[in-house]
């Protein structure tokens, strides 16, 4: 079996795959790959799949499956399977960094001391404590938002249209709900149809004066031209992102020159310890996939080398 890595994983992850057959980087052998391992940079689109007429297996390392086209791969017989559990507490992380910096001006307070100045006076914190945190999604991303919000003494209530009860969350029925009491709002919405343009003018309109967003989820669940309106304006007092309308930005993104704007280059996934559990993920999965392949090549009198 041939396994082709197109993306960035633990440099550990080849030799746990050795069992399963040979591992490469070399996307020059795209065309002769069984199994296709991808995280957010690889886009599995039909014509990307037009040139890997061997592949029956597409692993996303991650949660999200909005990189690969499923109705392309279903169509070509492809199974698609990602690793949803293994990036929980890393995405969690760095949502919740970016939500602790904005109160407390880190990088404000950062950039004036290598710059010299002493701004122990000027600058102003607040805290998260006793704030309520609105949750736009409350999956298992959103959870451990939830978790860590409640150990700041925060309050958390949750949109989520697929989850009926929520253990750490007080669930509400409608966004505008969310929009109306929230002082934080954390996005984990996946991409689609229904999300995608979902934080706009509009949207803003309901919040509160003064909102903080967060968002480690997708960067076209909001219109950044909107957006950017509103941090001006001071409806939003500030937006932390990992996620981008692309990667990189757009250098004409609006909010690249918005006010009150933290940005990370999309590495909410990126723990050294999440990639260690993404590659136990995808072995755990190459495990169970892999025998019913091996038993039916074997039925079928085929000789299987690895």
């Amino acid at each position: 079996m041939k396994i082709l890595l197109a993306d960035s994983f633990d440099e550990s992850l080849p030799k746990k795959l050795a069992p399963f057959g040979v591992a490469t980087a070399d996307m020059g052998q795209l065309k002769d790959a069984e199994v296709l391992l991808v995280r957010s940079k690889t886009k599995v689109t039909r014509e990307f799949l037009a040139n890997a007429s061997n592949l029956k297996l597409v692993i996303r390392g991650g949660v999200g499956l909005d990189n690969v086209d499923i109705e392309a791969c279903r169509e070509r017989g492809i199974d698609v399977k990602n690793t949803p559990r293994a990036s929980s507490v890393a995405v969690a992380e760095l949502a919740f960094a970016l939500m602790l910096a904005v109160p407390n001006r880190l990088i404000e307070a950062h950039n004036s001391m290598k710059e010299g100045r002493w701004l122990k006076k000027e600058i102003k914190r607040t805290e998260l404590y006793g704030k309520t945190l609105g949750l736009l999604g409350a999956g298992l991303i959103g959870t451990e938002v939830a978790r860590r919000a409640l150990a700041f003494g925060m309050k958390v209530v949750a949109y989520d249209h697929y989850i009926p009860n929520h253990a750490l969350a007080e669930l509400v029925d409608e966004p505008e709900e969310l929009f109306a009491r929230a002082d934080y709002i954390s996005i984990h919405l996946p991409l689609t149809p229904e999300t995608k343009g979902m934080l706009d003018r509009h949207a803003f309109e309901k919040m509160k004066d003064g909102v903080v967003l967060v968002n480690t989820a997708r960067g076209k669940v909001v219109v950044e031209e909107d957006l950017a309106d509103a941090l001006r304006s001071g409806k939003v007092a500030a937006y932390g992102t990992d996620v981008y309308m692309g990667d990189p930005p757009d250098p004409k993104s609006p909010l690249l020159s918005a006010p009150n704007v933290y940005l990370t280059p999309h590495i909410g996934g990126s723990s050294k310890e999440n990639l260690l559990r993404i590659g136990d993920n995808v072995v755990e999965i190459l495990k169970k996939w892999a025998k019913p392949v091996i038993r039916s090549a074997r039925d079928a009198g085929v000789l299987v080398t690895r």
